[in-house]
This record gives C-alpha cells, sequence and structure tokens, in this order.
C-alpha cells in the first residue's frame, strides 16, 4: 500500500442521524420541504433544536458503543530530570484536540500510561481544548489513566500518542506499552502520533520481534528543529532524537527536508503521523477515516 500527504482543512461531523440529514438538506441549499413533503419551516426548526439538545445531553458513551474504542499513549514524566528541571509534561494541544475529534465521532476514549494514574499536561486551555476539558471529560479521563497491565488489547481500534516531551523518557522505554501498541496494529489497528508522540512508539515491536515502523514513512518532531530549540537543551537533555530513532529502527523518517509542507500528514498503511502540533487534530480526523474505511 502506498503513502499518502494529507493537507488542508477539516471537517467535523458533529450531530449523528437527522442531525445529518438536516445539514446535507441545507449544503444543498433546497427548500427546508423539499423531498420531505410535511416537514415544514416550523417543523425543520424544532427537529434541529431537537438534534442539538439530544446531542449535547447524551452521554458520549451512547454515542462511542457502536464505534468501538481509542487509546491514547500519555506520561507521567514532569521533568528530564535535570538541575533547571525542563519541562516534560503532556502537551495539551496535541492531546485534547484529537481527543476531541475521537469523542465527537462517536468513539470511546481510554488513557495508559506506564504507571497509571493522574497524568500532567502543559500549555493552557484554549479553544478546542477548553471544550474537551469543559464538556468532554478530557480530564477525568487523563486524571485517571490505566496501567499497561490493565489493557485488553482486543478492546482497542487505535491508539495515539501525543506529544510532550515526556513521551521519550517513560513511554518509549516501557515494553508492555511498546507490546500493546504493536499488538493494536498487529490486529488490524491505526497507530497515530504527533510531534514527539512518533518517538513514543518508534520502539513498538510486532510478534515476530521486527519494529512496527520499519519500512514506513512516518513523521516526527525532526532534528534540525530539536537542534534550534532551548526546550531541551538543542536535544541535549533527551533519551534519543525522534527522527534519529525512527530512522535506527527502520522507519522512512519524513522532516523539513522530505516534507515541502511542515504541517503535513503522513499516512502510510496504518500508520498516521505528523511533524509538528497544530497538525494533531488532523492525525486524529485521518486515523477516523482509516478506522470508517474498514468499517462493516
Amino acid at each position: 500500500m502506498e503513502s499518502r500527504q494529507v493537507t488542508g482543512d477539516i471537517v467535523i461531523d458533529k450531530f449523528a442521524g437527522c442531525c445529518g440529514l438536516l445539514r446535507k438538506l441545507r449544503r444543498l441549499k433546497m427548500p427546508f420541504h423539499s423531498g420531505i413533503p410535511l416537514l415544514t419551516n416550523k417543523s425543520y426548526a424544532l427537529a434541529l433544536a431537537f438534534c442539538l439538545v439530544t446531542s449535547a445531553l447524551a452521554p458520549a458513551a451512547v454515542f462511542a458503543a457502536a464505534k468501538g474504542k481509542v487509546l491514547f499513549v500519555a506520561s507521567n514524566v514532569l521533568d528530564m530530570g535535570d538541575p533547571e528541571q525542563h519541562d516534560a509534561r503532556n502537551n495539551l494541544w496535541e492531546y485534547a484536540p484529537p481527543f476531541h475529534i475521537f469523542v465527537m465521532h462517536g468513539y470511546e476514549v481510554d488513557f495508559v500510561s506506564p504507571q497509571g494514574g493522574r497524568v500532567e499536561f502543559m500549555m493552557e486551555p484554549l479553544g478546542i481544548s477548553s471544550y474537551a476539558i469543559k464538556y468532554e471529560n478530557f480530564l477525568g479521563k487523563a486524571g485517571n489513566t490505566l496501567k499497561p497491565s490493565q489493557i485488553n488489547v482486543g478492546e482497542y481500534r487505535a491508539v495515539y500518542i501525543g506529544g510532550g516531551y515526556g513521551t521519550l523518557f517513560d513511554v518509549a522505554s516501557n515494553e508492555k506499552l511498546m507490546s500493546l501498541i504493536g499488538g493494536v496494529y498487529e490486529l488490524g489497528g491505526i497507530v497515530g502520533g504527533c510531534g514527539h508522540g512518533p518517538g513514543g512508539f518508534a520502539n513498538a515491536k510486532l510478534k515476530n520481534g521486527g519494529y512496527m515502523v520499519k519500512g514506513k514513512r512516518v513523521a516526527g518532531f525532526p532534528n534540525s528543529t530539536e537542534h534550534s530549540k532551548s526546550w531541551a537543551k538543542q536535544g541535549g537533555l533527551l533519551p534519543f532524537l525522534v527522527e534519529d530513532q525512527l530512522r535506527n529502527n527502520g522507519a522512512l523518517a519524513d522532516n523539513k527536508e522530505t516534507l515541502t509542507d511542515k504541517h503535513a500528514v503522513i499516512v502510510d498503511q496504518r500508520i498516521v503521523s505528523t511533524m509538528f502540533l497544530p497538525s494533531a487534530a488532523l492525525v486524529a480526523e485521518e486515523m477516523v477515516r482509516l478506522l470508517e474505511r474498514r468499517d462493516p
């Protein structure tokens, strides 16, 4: 299967069932009653109001029941262990927007971390991150992550790993998590990541002992950017650089030299990845597209 590069805007389908039908009518610029003789302007308005209210009030689990579950992998690390305590928390902007995408498409999201329990985030809760926290129980999930031993691989259709440097310290070196990620992939699941997240699945192995990323195009936080930033002392505080680790494990690692659009999303077979956080939601959207192509 050939890899592909994705750019452009995304459209999030926020309402199911009748709301989708009503939106389609409006997109087609049809009269409200067109094709549905009994649907008057008044009844259209009432139906739309009903959709909005029920979709807002219904618990996410109701919509998630038929779609399946997605596993978010996060780090328990707070800093890089150096005297200055450089920040290594998970990046909220690489977790909350993708979380929102999966929830709004009807998937249930669980969190797992090496130690379980609460995981911490950097960045202020702005925009869609704030929405996910206030209305979609993002922090409720992230505040009670599962341990690897509690995960049944067969329950999950996809795995997503966001950025923040912590992933490189405790996720990438956790053999149970690497086995879980490889297991979901071997069962036909989708694996996605953003920024430093692909470094968190670079070491995932398959049952035959080979690396999951081998022979596949994968985009992660590039060496050139790492070397130019003081966030981890030009990479000197890190156990490895994402681009290097991907390449060492056989991936065809993309970077700013190989991609004309630095925010491009790379899809190769069932691995979806991007270099930087502005495309985190795009990764989730492409994962959803792959999942729904595989739906019976």
